[in-house]
C-alpha cells in the first residue's frame, strides 16, 4: 500500500524541519502555528506527499520510521534513544525467533525495537516495577502496532523473579541497578545467552561489571557508549553540526558460559 489510510501514523515536517506526529482519523484536524490541516486532506494521498494548511503552510507527509516515532511520541519514563537502540539490537545479537526478557518496560521504546527484531516467531517478555509506566507502555504499544502484539508479554514485578521461568536467549536490562539481577541470571540463563544492560553512569557500570565477573560464568564482557554527530553538507560548506547527541547511556554486554 502506497497511499495513506485511516489509522496510519503520519509524520509531518515543515519548512524549518519541525516534526509533528499524528494518527490519521476521518474528520480529524491537525492544528499548528501555521494553520489547520484536515486529516482527510492526507488520507488517500501517496506517502511522501506535500500538503498545505489553511494558512498556506506546506508540510511533507511521510510514514514515520521507528526512530521518528520514538523521538516524537508521548513519553512517560525516559526513552532509549535510537542511536542506542541500534547498538542494543546488534551487540545483543537479537534476531528472529528469539525469546527476550526485558526490564524495565518504561515508555516502551526499547520494547518496540525488540518486537521488530524477534519477529512474529519470537517472544518478548517485558517486566516493569511501576504500574503507571507499565500502563503507559501498553498504550504506546497499542498505538504503534494497532494492538499489543500477541508475542509480547507485559508483566509487573521484579525481573529477577522471572528469569528462571522464561529462560531467555537474551536478557536486556534498562534498570538503575542491573547488578541485582546478576545472581538470577547466573543461576537460570542458559549457556550461550547474552546479557545486556543499559545505565547512565559509570558507577552503575562498575558495579554491574564487578558482579558479572564475580559470578564466574560470564565471558566477553565489554562496556561502551555511542555518540551521534550529524554533519552539514551544503556545497563547499562541509562541517560537523555544532551540537551532537552525546552521552545518553552505557551499554554492557556479556555472554553466559558453562563454569564447570
Amino acid at each position: 500500500m502506497t497511499d495513506f489510510a485511516k489509522g496510519d501514523h503520519c509524520l509531518l515536517t515543515d519548512g524549518k524541519g519541525r516534526k509533528f506526529l499524528i494518527t490519521l482519523e476521518e474528520g480529524g484536524t491537525f492544528h499548528f502555528h501555521n494553520g489547520v490541516l484536515a486529516h482527510d486532506d492526507i488520507i488517500g494521498r501517496p506517502r511522501g506527499s506535500m500538503v498545505q494548511s489553511s494558512m498556506g503552510g506546506r508540510l511533507v507527509a511521510v510514514v514515520p520510521r521507528l526512530a521518528d516515532y520514538i523521538l516524537n511520541m508521548k513519553r512517560g519514563a525516559q526513552v532509549v534513544y535510537p542511536k542506542d537502540l541500534g547498538a542494543i539490537i546488534v551487540w545483543g545479537d537479537i534476531g528472529p525467533g528469539m525469546t527476550v526478557l526485558e526490564a524495565g518496560t518504561g515508555s516502551g521504546a526499547l520494547t518496540m525495537a525488540l518486537v521488530r527484531a524477534v519477529g512474529s516467531g519470537g517472544r518478548v517478555v517485558s517486566v516493569e516495577r511501576r504500574e503507571d509506566h507499565a500502563q503507559h507502555a501498553r498504550r504506546t504499544l497499542d498505538a504503534y502496532f494497532g494492538g499489543v502484539p500477541a508475542n509480547v508479554d507485559l508483566r509487573l514485578g521484579d525481573v529477577a523473579d522471572h528469569v528462571a521461568e522464561v529462560r531467555p536467549d537474551r536478557l536486556v536490562l534498562d534498570l538503575p541497578e542491573p547488578f541485582r539481577v546478576v545472581a538470577a541470571a547466573a543461576e537460570s540463563l542458559p549457556a550461550g545467552a547474552i546479557w545486556l544492560s543499559y545505565v547512565p553512569t559509570i558507577p552503575q557500570v562498575q558495579q554491574t561489571s564487578e558482579a558479572l565477573r564475580e559470578a564466574g560464568c560470564f565471558a566477553e564482557l565489554t562496556s561502551f557508549e555511542v555518540l551521534h554527530r550529524e554533519w552539514n553538507i551544503d556545497g563547499r560548506s562541509v562541517r560537523p553540526d555544532h551540537r551532537m547527541v552525546g552521552h545518553t547511556g552505557f551499554i554492557t554486554v556479556a555472554r553466559k558460559i558453562h563454569n564447570k
